[in-house]
């Protein structure tokens, strides 16, 4: 059985920033990377993607590009994890022992867990760029007015702004097709508020009254009829057990029991279910109860795993209180890395900690975007120096500007080199 200094379980942007600051602090160390994908992929572009202002093929290239050199690849998908032997487990290739363990494997789409998904998911009228942003902007091109309904599973979900960020461009790009005004743009939403930040709430809270988008918060989508075009939500506001409807309201929802709104659609947009990948919920690395089980044990501040000191996680698979972003995977790389070559050096752990950072680019419409920029919890924690010379909190072109060029030249030419 073969045993590797560093063995890292998936290799997307968590997998690949890591293998690369670990080789450019130490060339020697001899590591692996579990990966099956042949190509990697650049998701915070797929919401431009969906609204028809950016190449689905530009957010792919190949994976063997960016393993670093030295690193193994070991082309396979990992099946099991076993903290007690300092086994993984793979498909195909056998066992493999480690001193050290990073998960990093991200999660998985489980549509199958809302009923009805499965069935509607990426077909008609019902998209997500979470899964096939290129059939979104098929349906955003097709659509001739009615109720377009924004919405996201109650789980956990990657990149939390984003089935708003497709909304607000949908909303602007049916000005353009001439559809607006027969058109009823909601948003509905788990959660109790258009965003957790205040800072950058109010920013959005205003967009939603200047364009009339119509937001419902607490609504938890449990269900699918694709054949009627229609969803059903449970209201779920803390303390409140029955929901009433207005019957003059002009998208016509419609009251199912005491608490379960059923909402006509006309296009539908949707992140869908989300879970930690099965091997990790399968496995004792991860939490075994609570509102985060099944997602891997982890300390917020070091990502080291709380019960096996070998074992540290980052990016979506951790559960850690922040957003799931490919920001937050860049302020937690270097802690994880850090903390694992001070290990192997003194066996302790090193001076590096993460403070909850993740970022959300806000995209309000073609050429708008807010950066919401924060921390662990909710508070704001934009960049200094890009906070001195703009308003962060506002819509801005420059940010724009970021999202749409910026930051995929800084993810394949800088972050995934270890260089950022």
């Amino acid at each position: 059985m073969k045993n590797y200094q560093i063995i890292i379980i998936g290799g997307g942007t968590a997998g690949i920033t890591i293998a690369a600051q670990f080789k450019n602090k130490n060339s020697n160390l001899k590591m692996a990377i579990i990966e099956p994908s042949e190509k990697h992929y650049y998701q915070p572009a797929w919401t431009l993607v969906g609204a028809g202002t950016f190449d689905y093929k530009n957010t792919i290239r190949n994976e063997a590009d960016y393993i670093p050199k030295g690193v193994d690849w070991i082309k396979d998908k990992a099946t099991g994890v076993n903290p007690e032997t300092d086994t993984v487990s793979t498909e195909k290739s056998g066992n493999f022992t480690y001193d050290y363990l990073v998960l990093a494997p991200g999660l998985v789409m489980a549509p199958e867990l809302m009923p009805g998904l499965k069935e509607a998911m990426d077909k008609g009228v019902v998209c997500s760029n979470y899964t096939n942003s290129e059939h979104t902007w098929e349906v955003l091109q097709n659509f001739k007015g009615g109720n377009a309904v924004f919405t996201q599973a109650a789980t956990p979900i990657k990149c939390g702004g984003a089935p708003q960020k497709i909304m607000y461009l949908a909303e602007e790009y049916f000005h353009k097709s001439g559809v607006r005004n027969k058109t009823n743009v909601i948003f509905a939403t788990p959660g109790p508020s258009i965003f957790s930040v205040p800072e950058f709430a109010k920013t959005l809270n205003k967009i939603l009254i200047d364009r009339d988008i119509i937001f419902k918060g607490h609504y938890s989508p449990i269900r699918i009829d694709a054949e009627k075009q229609e969803i059903i939500f449970k209201y779920n506001k803390p303390g409140e057990t029955k929901y009433s409807v207005t019957q003059s309201d002009r998208i016509g929802e419609e009251l199912v029991g005491e608490n379960e709104i059923k909402m006509h659609y006309d296009m539908l947009h949707l992140a869908p279910p989300q879970t930690a990948p099965e091997f990790i919920r399968e496995s004792i690395v991860s939490m075994q109860d609570g509102p985060a089980k099944g997602w891997v044990d982890v300390d917020i501040n070091t990502l080291q795993h709380k019960r096996f000191a070998n074992i540290f996680s980052l990016g979506d698979v951790a559960a850690l209180p922040t957003g799931k972003t490919g920001a937050a995977v860049r302020k937690q790389a270097p802690v994880v890395v850090g903390n694992i070559l001070n290990l192997i050096k003194t066996n302790q752990l090193g001076k590096e900690t993460y403070l909850g950072y993740s970022s959300c680019p806000l995209v309000t419409g073609y050429g708008k975007m807010v950066l919401a920029e924060f921390k662990y919890g909710n508070i704001r924690d934009s960049d200094p120096l890009i906070s001195k010379f703009i308003d962060t909190t506002k819509e801005q072109y420059s940010m724009w500007l970021l999202k749409k060029y910026g930051l995929p030249f800084m993810y394949w030419n800088l972050m995934l080199r270890g260089r950022l």
